[in-house]
């Protein structure tokens, strides 16, 4: 019987075969922690005995969570963690560098074949790059610090068949909340997900960090993207050329095959308050917005900010609105400016913010709502609570579908402000 991504990772990791359901000890290639954990893992680490990390080299830190430093508090926890790294003589990502996620494939941390861990929900966004990430609490991420290896059970395996181009004006985000409206929540709990089809090979790998970004909101362990030309291109650019690729076989188990007609899909949001109440955008276009925010692990891309500004065009944030953007990390703020596109945002109305998770959680001081606020947002989540308020209603969407909702003052359909010469948006994410 053949084996899936999963089951060969892992066991190429441990040294034999092994089996979805079973229980093993890895060992673990790169490790990394941030500042929005409670308790932090290098609290964890001094609790448990912890000495010395396993490799100075696999273990890295980031100040991406709270990047506006809005308290004392904050700005404590970052010494901390700042001494902590010069001690361990491990790497710290500076307040502004980025988000971990998007700042890992830039590093060239994330390569196929690894097993990576981090203390945040969404490390399985590095599945794009065909290999296994995943979220683990203080505790687990303080072990495989001191010791490089933890355990995992091997996740059973969902196999997403995605075949036709995206249409213009829709994005891997419509994709991904399509996904949730199938599966729910916990549709995929604790299972990988593995991502095939037609619809990839004119997808960029910043529009697969989408997909792979929100696999947890469907409960995901790990969420794969394929090894291919589009990948092999995106690791040449950052000067990766050996690694291995892995593949499942033709008669490996899948627990599930959900199969999605992408061409055939439209703009769609997320309702308040969960990321699966999936509709399309015309069934709730017209309801009034206060706030729109651009940016999060998900969707603060350049390629975002491209389609952002696509939709754009000549216009100005709508008087009632306040529009928050914040760069998913400084490379690619320094690529939007180079391009004209910050400017362009600053002079419609949008407010900047400092590259990191900035605008996703309320805990980052940036893009907090107001009581009674209707926003809409290109984050992964819309708990309530989620942006610093209770009292505000989130809605998800793409970053062009909420910049449409910002330029017009209600939630908007992307696809009303594109023009045939506007930049190609199918691959956007």
């Amino acid at each position: 019987m053949g084996s899936t991504i999963a089951e060969k990772i892992f066991s190429k990791h441990v040294g034999h075969p092994v089996s979805a359901g079973d229980i093993v000890i890895s060992p673990v290639d790169f490790v990394f922690s941030h500042d929005g954990n409670r308790p932090q893992p290098l609290e964890t680490f001094a609790e448990l005995g912890g000495d010395r990390v396993f490799d100075p080299s696999c273990v890295a830190m980031f100040l991406d969570h709270a990047p506006q430093v809005h308290t004392p508090p904050v700005a404590a926890l970052h010494q901390q963690m700042r001494a902590f790294a010069a001690d361990q003589g491990i790497h710290l990502y500076e307040i502004g560098r980025g988000i971990s996620h998007q700042v890992l494939p830039e590093e060239g941390h994330a390569v196929p074949g690894r097993v990576i861990v981090g203390s945040d929900s969404h490390t399985c966004t590095a599945g794009a790059f065909n290999l296994l990430a995943t979220g683990v609490g203080s505790t687990d991420l303080a072990t495989a610090m001191m010791l490089g290896k933890l355990w995992f059970k091997v996740p059973e395996t969902i196999r997403i068949v995605c075949e036709g181009p995206l249409a213009p004006g829709v994005y891997a985000k419509d994709l991904v909340l399509e996904l949730l409206r199938l599966l729910g929540a916990d549709g995929a709990t604790y299972k990988s997900l593995e991502f095939v089809g037609s619809t990839f090979e004119s997808l960029d790998m910043h529009g697969r960090m989408t997909l792979t970004n929100m696999g947890v909101e469907m409960g995901a362990k790990f969420a794969i993207m394929p090894a291919d030309e589009v990948l092999a291109r995106h690791l040449a650019d950052l000067g990766v050329r050996d690694y291995p690729v892995t593949a499942s076989d033709p008669d490996a188990t899948f627990s599930a095959t959900i199969s999605v007609d992408a061409a055939m899909l439209e703009p769609l949001v997320a309702e308040p308050p969960n990321p699966d109440r999936v509709r399309p955008v015309s069934e709730v276009a017209g309801r009034p917005i206060q706030q729109a925010t651009i940016g999060t692990s998900t969707n603060g891309q350049l390629d975002d900010l491209r389609a952002a500004v696509a939709v754009l065009g000549d216009n100005k944030i709508a008087p009632s609105v306040r529009l928050f953007v914040a760069p998913a990390s400084r490379r690619a703020y320094l690529d939007a400016l180079q391009e004209g596109l910050i400017a362009r945002l600053i002079e419609a109305g949008a407010i900047i913010g400092t590259s990191g998770c900035s605008g996703c959680t309320g805990a980052s001081g940036f893009a907090v709502p107001g009581d009674d606020t209707t926003m809409i947002t290109s984050a992964p989540r819309n708990f309530v609570g989620r942006t610093g308020n209770r009292n505000a209603d989130i809605f998800l969407a793409s970053p062009a579908t909420v910049m449409a909702s910002a330029i017009e003052g209600v939630i908007a359909d992307p696809r009303r402000h594109l023009t045939s010469a506007a930049t190609p948006v199918g691959a956007a994410s």
